[in-house]
């Protein structure tokens, strides 16, 4: 990279939960390994081993459907303490060689190595002895992305997964966009990449021709981050005192829908699905917000704070019908469902323990 870039690695490890079930569970390895929920439960797919992905099933899938998919999967319970304790030293790897280091989840991070001079100052090899610190301490692989923003790199660490390595230069980075799936961008949802395709967008070339005032017509404050995305444009700094102050998860219909029975187990989907993201940034949720959007368009939250975190137990939900019952669900049909968790902690050691997002119903 010439001077004067950035140099930005997004290191992402490889099915994290379910790598280190199979690395500790011999009995467990070259199978589908599903780490999650229950199949016979409410629960969630937290991930799964690449046999397991082969069969379509990807994480926060409905462990139900995920065992409909391929029932000779093998299905385990989470092991959070393993994984945090994988986790820190791979994050002990990271301080070796920059200060600059910004978490997302257990198992990725954005590192700033702009200013590093090992390895003469290739990002690329400096990407490269990380990976093989992880082998080696590990025993777990990771793929790499490196690039001069935050947007491109994590980008390239999809590339080549498992155990990839890709570099996109600033020279590649508009080519790169340019041919790159709509989906495939930070910030496109389903719902966002279906209204997408609607607009006849189907790709980054495609997107880059669309002017910021139709973008801010149909995608109101996200329309700047989509025109410099598309132009390889990404000013967001490492930042390494992030805190996330809410995590949400939403859901809009092909058909619009309004069976209270429906409502309430997509609701309760939603709400697990942000559960364990919690759960993932070892932090407990004290308020919950539901999003309601009807069929014309018409939209409301309902949400409680609570004195106790929440978890995935009766009490919460008995609150997700209470909070259904409060925006009259049920009356009219519903084209769109969201839930927000937020009010977020670091959970003392007490409290961490006792949380369990994956018991059965």
């Amino acid at each position: 990279m010439s001077a004067g870039q950035r140099k930005i690695i997004h290191i992402d490890m490889d099915a994290f939960y379910a790598a280190i079930e199979q690395r500790d569970n011999p009995q467990y390895r070259n199978k589908p390994l599903i780490v999650g929920g229950k199949p016979d439960s409410r629960g969630v797919v937290a991930t799964c081993s690449y046999e397991a992905r082969q069969f379509g099933i990807h994480s926060a899938m409905a462990s139900s459907k995920a065992y409909r998919l391929c029932p000779q999967a093998i299905f385990v319970k989470p092991r959070f303490e393993a994984y945090q304790e994988a986790s820190a030293i791979i994050r002990s790897i990271f301080s070796r060689y920059t200060d600059s280091v910004e978490p997302l989840s257990l198992d990725e991070a954005y590192l700033d190595v702009t200013d590093s001079l090992l390895f003469q100052g290739s990002a690329t090899l400096l990407a490269k002895q990380i990976k093989a610190d992880i082998r080696q301490q590990t025993r777990l692989t990771a793929s790499a992305g490196i690039s001069y923003n935050k947007f491109l790199a994590k980008i390239a660490s999809d590339h080549g997964k498992p155990d990839g390595l890709c570099l996109i230069t600033p020279e590649q980075g508009a080519a790169f966009i340019a041919q790159l799936p709509i989906g495939k961008f930070h910030g496109v949802g389903p719902a966002t990449e279906q209204k997408m395709l609607q607009l006849g967008v189907s790709n980054g070339a495609q997107l880059k021709q669309l002017p910021l005032e139709v973008l801010r017509q149909h995608f109101g404050k996200a329309a700047e981050q989509f025109y410099n995305i598309a132009r390889g444009i990404d000013h967001r700094p490492v930042n390494g005192q992030r805190v996330r102050q809410s995590i949400g998860s939403e859901t809009t219909f092909e058909h619009d829908i309004s069976d209270p029975q429906l409502i309430f187990e997509q609701i309760q989907q939603l709400f697990e699905k942000c559960l364990l993201k919690v759960r993932e940034k070892n932090q407990q949720a004290y308020s919950l917000t539901i999003k309601v959007k009807y069929h014309n368009f018409v939209q409301i939250t309902r949400g409680r704070t609570l004195s106790q975190p929440l978890g995935n137990d009766a009490n919460s939900r008995y609150l997700i019908r209470d909070l259904l019952n409060n925006a009259a669900v049920g009356n009219k049909k519903i084209r769109l469902l969201g839930v927000t968790l937020s009010g977020l902690q670091q959970p003392d050691q007490r409290q961490f323990q006792q949380l369990d997002l994956f018991e059965g119903f």
